[in-house]
């Protein structure tokens, strides 16, 4: 679907399965945000989707995401109106006003705030994000890897208290210092992340990740609705690999730092009965072992599907006992680059473990 386009009140449902299966188990649940998304519809607004490759290189684009705990969302649910605030604060901060919104992340609910913001304040939404993906860090993105500024930077809280960081060293230190005020604001808020322009969202983003999104979310509805295999139809559409399937038989979490961290037990059934395939993750899947043996690591897309559904099954929403399939799907470029390794790979996360990814 070449952009631009207007999403209908049916495309946020399919948004909003696409942008799950993306998320990587992180970004949180989509669907408290896609509710909302339609409540703003029925009361006579709608979005629409532009091509980043339109936008003349000096226009002024603004970027939005929640930040925080996943298991935290659950429980304290944030609203469009905070992700709003921000960038008006943005615009009253730079005296200037935005051409359209893009997304941060375009996994998980943060594929929806985006559409929030353009639905409350009348801008279009720009058909790019800046991970592909979700990542836990405000390091683990494009801009980063591109070396842009990291600031400003917005934050608002569901009680509206309002940070204004107007300068970093670099990325690493925005991170810091967000991710500090983001716990103690309650390990949830509402960012609009440095500014950028035209030619920065043409050529320094993950290109049409909205409209692959929505996608791929039509493509698991339609499967389901011919009573074909929703999780085969992702892997075909995606150029995707089958890791295991199997029955969750244990999952460990705990929160600290903003980060929701832990590990999940897979045992196998059908072909992979008798294995069993671990995971960790950290707010996203970040290692899988099948058997002990690493099998699959950050940057590859590894994603917990329902065997049934091919719904998504987030880090905060997986539950012993649920029938799922393993599956990885191709990085974009820029992150599996050396630079992008760098901010991306599994030694960004801790691991003493060398990239190499599934389909190569």
């Amino acid at each position: 679907m070449p952009a631009p386009y207007t999403l209908t009140e049916a495309d946020l449902t399919d948004l909003a399965t696409g942008a799950w299966i993306m998320g990587t188990g992180g970004g949180g649940d989509p669907y408290p945000s896609m509710l909302e998304t339609r409540l703003l519809y029925r009361k006579g607004a709608s979005v629409t989707v532009i091509d980043p490759l339109d936008l003349a290189d000096d226009d002024l684009v603004c970027c939005v995401g929640k930040m925080g705990a996943p298991l935290v969302t659950q429980e304290r649910l944030g609203d469009g109106e905070a992700i709003a605030e921000t960038v008006r604060r943005m615009e009253a901060y730079l005296g200037r006003r935005f051409k359209g919104v893009m997304v941060w992340e375009i996994g998980g609910a943060n594929g929806f705030q985006a559409l929030l913001a353009s639905a409350i304040l009348g801008i279009p939404v720009i058909d790019c994000d800046a991970m592909g993906r979700a990542f836990p860090q405000a390091d683990m993105t494009t801009f980063a890897i591109c070396d842009l500024p990291a600031y400003p930077w917005t934050m608002v809280d569901i009680r509206r208290n309002a940070i204004i960081f107007t300068e970093a060293e670099d990325w690493s230190w925005m991170e810091r210092m967000t991710r500090a005020a983001c716990t103690v604001l309650g390990s949830v808020a509402a960012t609009c992340k440095a500014p950028r322009s035209g030619l920065e969202a043409k050529t320094c983003t993950v290109l049409h990740t909205v409209t692959q999104a929505l996608r791929l979310g039509r493509l698991v509805r339609a499967a389901r609705e011919a009573h074909r295999d929703p999780v085969a139809a992702v892997i075909e559409a995606e150029g995707g690999m089958a890791l295991f399937a199997g029955k969750v038989a244990d999952v460990r979490r705990r929160t600290s730092g903003g980060w929701l961290r832990g590990q999940l037990r897979i045992d196998g059934l059908g072909a992979d009965a008798g294995r069993s395939f671990e995971l960790d993750f950290q707010n996203e899947w970040a290692v899988g072992r099948l058997d002990g043996v690493v099998r699959a690591t950050v940057p590859d897309l590894i994603c917990v599907l329902d065997t049934e559904s091919g719904e998504a099954l987030g880090t905060e929403t997986v539950r012993y006992g649920q029938r799922v399939s393993v599956v990885a799907l191709p990085a974009p470029a820029i992150l599996c680059s050396p630079k992008g390794l760098r901010h991306v790979g599994p030694r960004a996360f801790g691991y003493d473990l060398d990239f190499r990814s599934v389909f190569s």
